[in-house]
């Protein structure tokens, strides 16, 4: 497999990764180093006496190494692709060692499970239908059966809030808000412990932030009375509501009844971020050249594992995507994904039309909690030690931090970008950037 270090590079999930992986390309701090047609791998030596196992899985571009770190890949899984990208002799003519084998080993186990566990499921439903309707009816009944019962303390919450005073939050309601967002796991709606969490950092940042706190709880009360009207609630509606509470339907039924949708889908942002300890997002936006549709892939790494497929941002790919349901389909799997040597063809919106456009969904769907959003021509700013984006509609402040918001200037050179992030209806993350044939992606030039 041929890779350039700009490709290796790209894989990097912050900036300070990349520069730390530059940094362990040295023959010194690699006592082994080997290559076959299914994977690469060595040792990188550490602080400790025992070196690093680092390995990386050729097919999916998949790292696993037995560093402590918890970014995919690690400085050390991007230092070992960037010595392999070199060619270097030592890569030839090495015995693949255990424990490679045992790790490729195990992720086909896990792949060939995983298919048989949904054959199966298959299988099970259509020997006995009736069955397996009754089984789910069920399950889906006990849970909103909790989630009801949730909902209603959490409305008992929110009404305390308003009758204290939102002026008067502190250490005891800090703890009762807590204890809310774990009830709320309790009774199977996690998306409304986020919710919860939410209110509760805007409760905390005082009188500045009451106008945000007043429409965080509004919003929680109208998925309260969603749930309290659900029988008259369109599929539709209804689909809006369940992600809502953090209820997805099975990625199962989703590829068996949505619609197919074949198209060249742009990678234009690909967003990775812990939620905690043990586990890790991945959010991958796409933009159809053909469908001019957008697409969210959310993935989730528990424990350390890696990704079942590289997306680089920047880069286009030819894919057939299954939606979720919902008024206003965002997030979608796909299928049937290979790479694609076409010329990447960009969103083509001018920052009007998408502030218009996210207005439309956010009125379609208020739930939603993140929008994608393509900005050409747009001039980063730095003002008050604050970070701005100027763009023919107007400015929109930024979430970016500072490192990023530097490498990200001297990228564009204080000239025009085209600008994709993530807008929460208060301000935008930037998640990548395009300058003439460059594109800047989380700290990297592609």
């Amino acid at each position: 497999m041929s890779l350039t270090r700009e490709q290796v590079l790209a894989l990097a999930p912050d900036a300070s990764s990349a520069k730390a992986a530059t940094g362990l390309v040295n023959d010194s701090k690699w006592p082994m180093l080997g290559t076959d047609s299914d994977a690469v791998w060595g040792e990188c030596q550490g602080s400790g006496s025992k070196p690093y196992q680092v390995q990386v899985d050729l097919g999916e571009m998949i790292s696993r190494c037995s560093c402590p770190s918890r970014k995919f890949p690690c400085k050390h899984g991007l230092a070992l692709l960037l010595m392999y990208a070199q060619s270097h002799p030592r890569f030839a003519g090495v015995t693949r060692p255990v424990w490679v084998d045992e790790w490729l080993a195990s992720r086909r186990d896990r792949a060939e499970k995983k298919e048989k566990a949904a054959q199966a499921v298959v299988i099970k439903a259509a020997i006995d239908p009736a069955t397996a309707a009754a089984a789910v009816a069920k399950r889906e009944a006990t849970r909103w059966s909790r989630i009801e019962a949730g909902t209603a303390e959490l409305e008992r919450w929110i009404a305390d809030q308003f009758r204290r005073g939102l002026a008067r939050f502190g250490q005891e309601q800090r703890k009762e808000g807590i204890g809310m967002a774990a009830r709320m796991v309790d009774a199977q709606a996690p998306g409304l412990a986020s919710r919860v969490q939410e209110a509760l950092a805007l409760l905390a940042a005082g009188a500045t932030r009451h106008g945000d706190t007043m429409m965080r709880l509004g919003l929680l009360q109208l998925i309260i009375e969603g749930v309290r009207r659900r029988e008259r609630l369109s599929s539709e509606r209804l689909a809006d509501l369940r992600i809502a509470l953090g209820w997805s339907p099975d990625k199962d039924e989703v590829v068996a009844e949505s619609e197919p949708v074949v198209d060249r889908w742009c990678a234009c942002g690909v967003a990775i971020g812990e939620i905690d300890a043990k586990l890790t997002e991945r959010r991958v936006w796409l933009h159809g050249a053909v469908s001019g549709r957008w697409a969210l892939l959310q993935d989730f790494s528990y424990g350390g594992r890696g990704w079942e497929r590289l997306w680089r941002a920047g880069d286009s790919y030819a894919a057939t995507l299954r939606f979720y349901p919902g008024s206003l389909p965002l997030r979608a799997i796909a299928l049937d994904v290979s790479a694609d040597d076409a010329t990447v063809a960009w969103p083509t919106s001018d920052a009007e039309m998408a502030l218009d456009k996210a207005s439309h969904m956010l009125a379609v769907n208020p739930w939603l909690e993140l929008l994608p959003m393509w900005l050409p021509e747009a001039t980063l700013v730095r003002s008050n030690e604050a970070w701005l984006l100027h763009t023919s509609a107007g400015t929109l402040p930024l979430t970016i931090d500072d490192a990023a918001g530097w490498g990200l200037l001297a990228f564009s050179g204080g000239q025009r970008i085209d600008a994709m992030g993530e807008w929460d209806g208060a301000s935008l993350r930037i998640l990548g950037a395009r300058h003439g044939t460059l594109y800047w992606a989380a700290g990297a030039e592609i």
